[in-house]
């Protein structure tokens, strides 16, 4: 079997087998996959362990592959048929792999980097040779991201408040510490106000309420009135790591940003990759619906398995932890701040061509624009660009109304799109897809959980601390890298630490 098949399914010699070795009425994960989905099998009453985890993403991986490697029990409990959390690779037909989640990867996110490395994933540049393009009502241009504004566009009519916009964002997050945004100096104020109304006192020409938009909607799948000014600020500081100050430069541009590197294989082969060596710890299709406290631990019940543990991981993000019932039941301090922090609203759009034909005309892909619901795009083509690949992002207000649309007006939007910035070849494509991760039952939203204004000021000191012997984990409570691959495994590593310190 070839190692792209074994990655990416269970088959039924590998199941039967590993059933057999477990014995009668045995509960086998096997190697999950991308779609993959789990055979019957007759539910265990309970099983032990030192620690269980809920959710098999980035989070919860990394932190069973920490504790098992420091000879503990674990067991993973996952909600989806498949791991990876909200990285999901997709098979392109004919060849080729596009990510319908977590795509990107770039300087100061070492953790990612480092993991990828031990799962032998390798990195490849993202395709940035050539012109970005900029598209509003009244305005088109081709630019360079290698100039002073970087991916954001030099329009004339808008870059003194784009100069001063993000000088001022940068300098204001160097007061805010990445672990306790809460207790910054101005923290009631900032949190006291949202991004949108910040920006509209301090910028003067309204044509850049248009470019503040396209940003949220891709960073956040929000719009600006959505977002807490402490909240952004914080997500500007976690934009680095412990010796690199974080930036707004770094978190929106490709060259030198988040957005540098993509995987070969797709990112979410690093998680199935972890999934492939911890085997039979992973539980799929196992939806937890109670946490409860015991005598000496806790007694995790799910779809397919209780598990008592000493210990438990949630590896999920704050919204989707909130429906989990707990007994007894948690301070109402943590129940108010994952009330106040929905996940954003996210959709990706993604078109397959023969070849990346926008190279041949000196584009590297990467367009914005303010005249259609995608805001923003990028080449999403293997190294040789064929097949060629589009994605965009289409969030906040856009994503909003986009969904409300059959499937067939929003594929022709998007396309018509396409071809307004790339020409006509982009409607002629031979296959299309998207990914709406808020209609996604156990995501609810991408690609982070954003606090409300007031909540971080008001609740913040909950989002990681443990509470008796449940513990928090997802890139939600990372202090670096905030909703990205990152963030998550630094969450994982973190909670770990945690538990294995109590063990």
């Amino acid at each position: 079997m070839s190692e792209r098949r074994s990655d990416n399914a269970i088959t039924r010699r590998r199941l039967l087998g590993a059933g057999a070795a477990a014995g009668a009425g045995a509960l086998v994960a096997g190697v999950p996959g991308a779609g993959a989905r789990p055979a019957p099998r007759r539910r265990l009453r309970s099983r032990r362990a030192d620690v269980a985890i809920v959710g098999a993403g980035f989070a919860g991986l990394t932190a069973a592959r920490e504790i098992a490697k420091h000879g503990h029990s674990v067991v993973v409990l996952e909600a989806r048929d498949r791991v990876g959390g909200r990285a999901l690779n997709h098979r392109i037909r004919g060849g080729g792999i596009s990510e319908r989640g977590a795509t990107f990867v770039g300087p100061t996110q070492d953790h990612i980097l480092r993991l990828a490395k031990a799962m032998r994933v390798k990195t490849f540049p993202t395709f940035e040779d050539g012109n970005t393009l900029y598209v509003t009502d009244s305005n088109r241009l081709t630019y360079s991201d290698t100039g002073p504004t970087g991916n954001a566009p030099p329009d004339p009519t808008i870059l003194p408040d784009l100069t001063l916009v993000v000088t001022q964002l940068d300098q204001m997050s160097t007061e805010v510490p990445v672990d306790a945004p809460w207790e910054a100096s101005n923290a009631a104020d900032y949190d006291g106000q949202t991004l949108d109304s910040w920006v509209k006192e301090h910028r003067v020409n309204p044509k850049f309420d248009d470019l503040t938009a396209v940003a949220t909607r891709a960073i956040f799948g929000a719009e600006a009135r959505e977002l807490s000014l402490l909240f952004t600020l914080f997500y500007i500081a976690a934009s680095g790591n412990e010796k690199n100050p974080g930036t707004f430069e770094r978190n929106f541009n490709t060259r030198g940003g988040a957005q540098m590197f993509r995987f070969h294989g797709g990112s979410q082969l690093i998680c199935l990759r972890m999934a492939k060596r911890l085997g039979r710890r992973i539980v799929l299709a196992s939806p937890v619906s109670r946490i409860s406290g015991v005598r000496g631990g806790v007694e995790v019940t799910s779809r397919r398995l209780d598990v008592t543990a000493k210990r438990v991981i949630v590896a999920i993000p704050p919204g989707l932890a909130s429906r989990i019932e707990y007994t007894p039941g948690l301070p109402f301090q943590r129940d108010q701040l994952t009330q106040r922090t929905p996940q954003g609203t996210l959709t990706k759009v993604a078109a397959v061509y023969d070849h990346a034909f926008w190279r041949d005309d000196g584009l590297n892909g990467q367009a914005i624009s303010t005249q259609g619901p995608v805001g923003a795009t990028f080449d999403d083509s293997p190294p040789s660009g064929k097949p060629g690949i589009l994605f965009g992002f289409v969030g906040g207000d856009a994503a909003r109304t986009f969904n409300a649309k059959s499937r067939a007006r929003r594929r022709r939007e998007v396309l018509d799109e396409y071809a307004s910035l790339f020409g006509d070849k982009a409607k002629r494509a031979t296959q299309y897809f998207e990914s709406n991760w808020s209609g996604e039952k156990w995501s609810r939203g991408c690609p982070v959980g954003l606090p409300t204004p007031g909540t971080l000021l008001a609740y913040g000191p909950w989002l990681r601390k443990p509470i008796g012997r449940i513990h928090w984990a997802g890139t939600e409570t990372s202090t670096y890298w905030n909703g990205y691959m990152d963030g998550a495994i630094r969450s994982g590593e973190r909670a770990a630490a945690e538990v294995l310190d109590q063990l």
